[in-house]
Formats: C-alpha cells, structure tokens, sequence
C-alpha cells in the first residue's frame, strides 16, 4: 500500500501518512500508455490552419516574361512559377485536422500510470481540504509555502469545483487548479507535485457548484427597464416630459379648418377657356 504525507488545512504536516486507495493506487506505471496519452493531448491542441500559396494563388504573373525563342534564355512562361523569387510554394503545409483519438481504456491506464508515478516518487500530498471561501491569491500561496511546494510547478486537484481556489491560484504562474476528475495524464507529468483534495480520493460525491445569482432590480411603478450598460441620457429624460405636455396642449385646442384661398385654376389665367376671348 501506497502513503501520501497528508497535510491539514494550514499546511502543517500530519505525523501520519494517508494510505492513498490500493484499487487506483497499485503500483503500475505504464511508460508507453503516457507516451501516447501526451502525444495525443498535444495533437489535439494544435489548430491546423497554417497555409501556403501556390502559384494558382499567388497574385500577377499572367504575362509571359520573354518569347520562347531566340533570347538564348531558358523559357519560362510566368514570373510566379516556383522557381522564382516571389513565387508558388510546392508542397507546402494545408489547412488540416490533427486531432487524435485514444481507446478510453488506454487514456484510463496512462492517467493511473501519471498518478502511481507521482506516488511513488513522493510527490503526490494529499490535504484535508481548502478552507478557502473567497478568491485569495495571497493565502493560496502561504499555503503552499506553508506546505514547502513554493517556487516549483503544482497542481491543485480539488473535490468538485471550486471557484475560490481557482481564482485564487490562477495568478500563480507555476501553479495549476483543476477538479480531480478533470486531470487528464498530461496536467499530471506537466507537474513537479499533485496537491490532492482527500474527499476527492475517499469516494465522496462532490457538492454540486451553483453560482450565486445577483437580485434583477425592479424598476419602479409607472417607469420603464433600462438596458444595463445602456444609460438613459440625462437630456433625453428631461426633453420628454416637455414634449408631453406640448402635445397636450395642442390636443386641448380646438381645430379649426383653413378656408380655401381664391384662385385661378393651373393653366387657365383669370377664369377664360383655353381658346376663348
């Protein structure tokens, strides 16, 4: 059976070890199984859209430079042909998708493999908990001085989400924060200790994060929302209670109807028939 120094929520270490779970903890370590998992983590974060221009994509040299013969040159039938300066690209790299696929089985021995190889060699800690319940960097790192893990590369495992550790570690630069279940082989070798929550590897179910949800304020009686981030101009609200009133005042009075001017009809001067005398 494999023991991890356990350490409590302070940073002091305990006198006894915690005896880490024999099922997952067996002892084997699988060098090709993490060779794998690796390659295959680092394939899929590549993105694959660098690209070349060949010489259908590079622009200008749709002119013959010189005449076939006669020039005592070699004949060439465009300035953007490969073998000039400026030109095409042959066989250049392509847009193109280098994501791997691993069988789960495989991806489960190289992640127990990472795990066994940091136990054996004594860097994995095991802590009773994180006490922390707001974001605070400042703490994050006395503990880990606390725990003599400062200035070198760790990995936070925690039971379930935590949002207060993971914003408090993720201005550490050599310090990563992450549920345990989410540790995939390669945050594991990327490490030089793995911080491990104990509930996290007793059993427990973690407590279901829900984050806390802010009041909607309710405009009052007779006032319309506003758009957050949206203000209302100051001289927007003052011109309207102006221009309704204004309206008002024209609806009040009464109508009253322009009478026609007198006047000669289009084209038809002082009332005459067209022809008449």
């Amino acid at each position: 059976m494999i023991e991890a120094p356990l350490f409590s929520p302070s940073g002091a270490r305990q006198s006894a070890g915690y005896p880490l779970p024999a099922p997952y903890f067996d002892g084997t370590v699988h060098p090709a199984a993490m060779h794998e998992a690796v390659k295959v983590h680092l394939a899929n974060q590549r993105q694959g859209t660098h690209a070349t221009k060949t010489r259908g994509l590079v622009s200008g040299g749709n002119r013959k430079p010189w005449r076939q013969k006669g020039t005592g040159r070699a004949r060439q039938g465009s300035i953007r042909s490969p073998l000039w300066p400026g030109g095409g690209t042959v066989f250049g790299p392509l847009p193109r998708d280098y994501s791997l696929k691993l069988p789960r089985k495989v991806k489960q021995l190289a992640r127990r493999s990472a795990l066994n190889a940091r136990a054996s060699e004594g860097n994995l800690y095991v802590i009773e908990r994180f006490e922390q319940q707001s974001p605070r960097t400042r703490e994050l790192a006395a503990l880990l001085e606390a725990m003599g893990v400062a200035g070198r590369k760790v990995l936070i495992l925690t039971h379930g989400v935590s949002e207060a550790v993971y914003l408090s570690g993720r201005n550490l630069p050599r310090v990563r924060v992450m549920p345990y279940t989410e540790a995939s082989t390669y945050d594991i070798l990327w490490s030089d200790v793995v911080v491990v929550e104990k509930p996290a590897l007793s059993g427990e179910l973690p407590v279901p994060f829900v984050r806390p949800m802010v009041p909607a304020q309710r405009p009052a009686p007779g006032e319309r929302p506003v758009r957050p981030g949206r203000p209302k101009p100051q001289a927007a609200k003052e011109a309207k209670p102006k221009a309704k009133a204004k309206a008002r005042k024209a609806a009040a009075q009464p109508r009253v109807k322009a009478a026609k001017k007198p006047g000669a009809r289009k084209g038809k001067p002082d009332g005459k028939k067209k022809g008449g005398r």
